[in-house]
């Protein structure tokens, strides 16, 4: 069987590289925004069409969504002059006409059948591969990006309204992974972008859209990214917040696929009930700057200390955005919270928040107290592999590695609480998982951490920590529960320390136990990092 719309594939520049080490996961190649100088690397996916109605389509993505996980996927490695694939490996110099076409034909028979409802327009498909960047934080950075994002849709967040969506549909600004861009891809109303993109306007006005949180909370910082939006991004931006009754809103809603289209008349009635256009400015009229690799980013700090649940991104008056990161931290109604009543105190959802770690080279810590079980290990904790590791490894009688470091992260509760089960999660970490771990906690206040996040947790200026969890033996892809057997009772804490050692990663972190309520001690409001 051929892949639909089969035909020679071109290519003229060397494949994607991918990383050994880390193989595949489910998140996509990106591309490198252009440079001023109009450079881009490395060349959009070979152009595919729809035996539909002959319009630009692209290999469906391996997803669970999709039911395509366990199949068989493409990878190419970093060896120099080799493509390979779980089909066979072949040497790249050759004709690349000639190989990717009957590759790419071996892998669709290898696949099977599907139906051609995956192929639907204007959608676009590419081959998911493994998209695993250094996580890192320079000086120059804003202290804000270690915060959550608050509007991810991972989390939840969604666009309730969008003026106008015509190249490309507002949902895309709260995507999880970074832009990519497809040079030659093209919907039936033009040039595909991962982003929001508005018609050029020809109307009085300007455009914007409503965010709904998927975590309410405090706001510290935005990054308005422009990322590949080069030509086409706005001129100027504001950004406008509320904090709404969810029982007093307007029905509002945007489902399908939006390319193409504006608000109608009703959403335009629906969503003037809001009043947005008078809601708090958290970002004044701001000018951006284009989506080049040094400059797509456009942070703004945010002095605003109280919980939000919407926001209005208003552009000046028309263009593209390609991401919206809203970084800050969650806040929940604690004045019902019953002291008897168990929950995981570290969730993000309620008001959980990491405020220093060792090392994050492949995953942040943030990443462990976001909802749910982690999609695949771009959305976990992991570290580089420590170089200070003995040449030969041994054991203790425990079968714990004696290793001389190990690496750590520490987490701000939601609310002080007496903590008394936890749960280690290293679900994808099947050959990068630590081999041990344990947990020390302490009770803070806003000033102190202030001090120990000033001298990065120094032990030696560092809190008096407390061990919770003593140390424990890890398992691969598992769930490890630790129940009051295990777990130390350390009273009323506000900062826990999770360390791992040697090295590794882990997916999630829950600490279940009971809130302290109408405490002094409690921290309140949170301090900067």
């Amino acid at each position: 069987m051929n892949p639909p719309g089969s035909g020679p594939l071109t290519c003229n520049r060397p494949l994607p590289c991918q990383n050994k080490q880390h193989g595949m996961d489910e998140s996509s190649v990106t591309f490198l925004p252009p440079s001023k100088n109009g450079t881009c690397s490395p060349v959009p996916y070979p152009e595919r069409r729809s035996p539909i109605n002959g319009s630009l389509a692209h290999r469906p993505a391996y997803s669970a969504s999709s039911g395509m996980q366990d199949r068989k996927s493409a990878t190419w490695f970093e060896d120099p002059g080799r493509y390979r694939t779980g089909l066979g490996c072949l040497p790249i110099n050759q004709d690349l006409n000639n190989i990717l076409g009957c590759h790419l034909s071996r892998m669709w028979q290898a696949l099977g059948r599907f139906s051609l409802s995956h192929l639907r327009t204007p959608r676009l498909f590419t081959l998911r591969m493994a998209n695993r960047t250094a996580v890192k934080l320079n000086s120059s950075q804003p202290h804000f990006l270690q915060f959550n994002d608050l509007a991810c849709e991972a989390v939840g967040g969604k666009v309730v309204f969008a003026t106008d969506e015509w190249f490309a549909p507002a949902e895309n600004l709260l995507k999880r992974g970074p832009p990519e861009f497809l040079a030659s891809a093209f919907t039936e109303f033009g040039k595909w972008m991962d982003g929001w993109e508005t018609r050029r306007k020809r109307i009085p006005g300007h455009d914007w859209c409503i965010v709904q949180l998927g975590v309410p909370g405090v706001i510290h910082g935005f990054d308005v990214d422009t990322s590949y939006f080069t030509g086409n991004y706005p001129p100027s931006i504001s950004v406008q917040a509320a904090c709404l009754d969810e029982l007093s809103l307007p029905s509002l809603s945007l489902e399908g696929d939006r390319t193409g289209m504006a608000a109608s008349d009703s959403q335009f009635e629906a969503v003037s009930q809001l009043h947005s256009e008078n809601w708090e400015e958290l970002v004044s009229v701001t000018e951006l700057k284009p989506g080049y690799a040094d400059s797509c980013h456009n942070y703004f700090n945010v002095t605003f200390p109280h919980r939000v649940t919407h926001i209005r991104l208003n552009m000046y008056p028309d263009g593209g955005i390609a991401r919206l990161r809203v970084y800050g931290v969650g806040q929940r109604d604690w004045s019902t919270a019953s002291s008897q009543e168990e929950m995981d105190l570290v969730a993000m959802v309620n008001g959980g928040v990491c405020v220093g770690y060792s090392d994050a080279h492949f995953g942040h810590p943030r990443n462990m107290i976001g909802l749910g079980r982690a999609d695949n290990m771009a959305d976990g904790w992991e570290t580089a592999r420590r170089l200070d590791r003995p040449k030969v490894l041994k054991v203790d009688e425990k079968g714990i590695l004696q290793v001389p470091g190990f690496e750590w992260a520490v987490f701000r509760l939601g609310h002080l609480g007496v903590i008394s089960n936890v749960e280690i999660d290293t679900n994808h970490f099947k050959g990068n998982f630590p081999d041990s771990c344990k947990i020390e906690a302490s009770c803070l206040t806003s000033k102190e951490e202030k001090t120990f996040i000033s001298c990065k947790w120094n032990n030696s200026k560092g809190p008096r920590w407390r061990i919770l969890l003593p140390p424990q033996k890890l398992k691969p892809h598992y769930r490890h529960f630790y129940s009051r057997d295990s777990v130390l009772q350390c009273g009323p804490v506000t900062h826990v320390r999770l360390l791992i050692a040697p090295d590794g990663g882990v997916s999630r972190l829950r600490l279940w136990g009971h809130p302290v309520v109408n405490n002094s001690a409690n921290l309140g409001q949170v301090s900067k990092l």
